[in-house]
């Protein structure tokens, strides 16, 4: 089946809108529970008395969202081939149980691969905010798609 977004279809400059998504405590100790079980990320109390000022979401299961956030608006209808990488990470602000966060990607720059021409890199910076508009969570990446012509389109 066909994929609406290739390579050619990302302008430089252009925001792409990620849709929201409400955190909730059950999920934040779920993640928790399973890979980042630090005492503010599992109970309430305890987050009060961090820094971080309630439950909140570990920084990996902030991406973790941010990733589901990005697969449900467009990669998974891309020809995405995946990522080199992460330029960078910023964990801005907590994300605390109740948030609702926002999301979009700005396309930066892309280029076509010298050594595989039916391959573009795209890269990115993403941005995720709550619902007092206060930045959440940053990540600069680069991203590999086919071209059109390269996924038979």
């Amino acid at each position: 089946m066909p994929k609406t977004w290739s390579y050619d279809d990302f302008v430089e400059g252009d925001c792409l809108d990620l849709g929201s998504k409400r955190v909730t405590a059950e999920e934040i100790v779920a993640f928790a529970s399973e890979f980042d079980p630090q005492p503010m990320h599992l109970d309430e109390e305890a987050g009060r008395a961090s820094i971080l000022g309630g439950l909140s979401a570990s920084g990996w299961h902030t991406c973790a969202m941010f990733m589901r956030m990005l697969c449900d608006a467009f990669l998974l209808d891309s020809t995405s081939q995946g990522s080199p990488g992460i330029d960078s990470v910023k964990w801005k602000n907590p994300v605390l149980a109740g948030d609702t966060l926002s999301g979009r990607v700005t396309i930066r720059a892309k280029r076509i691969s010298k050594s595989r021409p039916g391959l573009g890199f795209v890269s990115m910076r993403s941005e995720l905010a709550n619902q007092r508009g206060e930045t959440v969570f940053e990540l600069e990446n680069t991203g590999m798609f086919l071209t059109r012509e390269a996924a038979g389109r």
